[in-house]
């Protein structure tokens, strides 16, 4: 299974930051010690041209050259620094090769991405680039000129709301947007996705798998995707700083296991992820993205059974 990485370029985030910026460098170790299904290849980073495919040209060069408001820089809650810039293109470039090869293979992946809060013109929440809006728009384009109409699915299940996903796509019939979150967590004033699931602070397994089942199900009746994107973020873990929800390991893993088998048994190609995490313990964070990755190879492993 491929996998899409940017570790080499580590923000120099100043002591205290509580942006766990560790957690990626972590999660790539233990998928070369445990996982030899998967092979690791370095993100490209995201052109000019591709960025603009979802935002805004003077944004773009802003943030390419530092010259981006300090006040948008204080809602993405980095400093600016020629690494910062890197990173993020490069973040999208790993969500956009992930998107190539899971129509080549069924299933690929970024480690890191999932970055829902940005929007056309600004950053906000640890995002700076959407990697999902704009790799959408890319497949649809490099579809289009093979003659196929791509129809996506971004189905977010970070526990924050997909807010700069939900703006970019709005009124967009060919890309529907699915974010099932804490409805009283980060961000506080909402945007309208086609489909929000909102849930109670303390939610827990059963619970939680009941709204997807209902969400998934509805986005059946609704839309007819030929790929999903898929935000695994770590956060609805009971063990998470800022999540809120109550999500056991098991939990977990029924979470990522219905969305993977949800596209598979449709012969949908699934692109994910891991989006948030910030755990009390740094350790959990990474164990619940490694998990992730973990039925992800199986979905794998199926996909290329069926080819044979």
């Amino acid at each position: 299974m491929q996998v899409y990485y940017a570790t080499q370029f580590v923000l120099p985030l100043p002591p205290g930051h509580r942006f766990p910026m560790a957690k990626y460098q972590l999660l790539r170790d233990r998928l070369a010690a445990e996982l030899p299904a998967v092979r690791l290849g370095q993100a490209l980073p995201a052109t000019d041209g591709e960025l603009a495919l979802a935002h805004d040209p003077h944004y773009i060069q802003g943030i390419a050259d530092g010259t981006v408001d300090p006040l948008i820089l204080r809602e993405i809650g980095f400093p600016w620094s020629p690494a910062m810039a890197e990173r993020a293109r490069r973040s999208v470039g790993a969500t956009i090769s992930a998107c190539r090869s899971a129509f080549a293979d069924g299933v690929a992946a970024n480690i890191a991405g999932g970055t829902h809060h940005a929007s056309a013109d600004r950053g906000g929440g640890f995002c700076v680039f959407n990697d999902a809006a704009v790799a959408a728009r890319l497949m649809q384009a490099e579809q289009l000129r093979q003659g196929r109409r791509l129809r996506v699915a971004v189905v977010d299940l970070d526990v924050h709301q997909g807010n700069g996903t939900a703006k970019i796509f709005r009124g967009d019939p060919s890309v529907f947007t699915l974010s099932l979150h804490g409805q009283k967590n980060f961000p506080f004033r909402k945007e309208a996705s086609d489909l929000d699931i909102d849930l109670p602070d303390g939610c827990g397994d059963a619970e939680y798998l009941e709204a997807l089942e209902q969400a998934l199900d509805t986005l059946e009746r609704r839309f007819d995707p030929g790929l999903v994107i898929y935000l695994a973020g770590a956060d609805p873990h009971e063990g998470d700083r800022l999540g809120r929800l109550k999500l056991s390991w098991d939990g977990l893993e029924a979470r990522d296991r219905r969305v993977f088998d949800w596209a598979w048994q449709r012969g949908v190609p699934l692109a994910f992820a891991m989006a948030g995490g910030y755990g009390k313990r740094l350790e959990d964070t990474v164990q619940a993205q490694v998990n992730t990755f973990g039925v992800a190879v199986q979905y794998w492993q199926r996909w290329q059974n069926r080819r044979r």
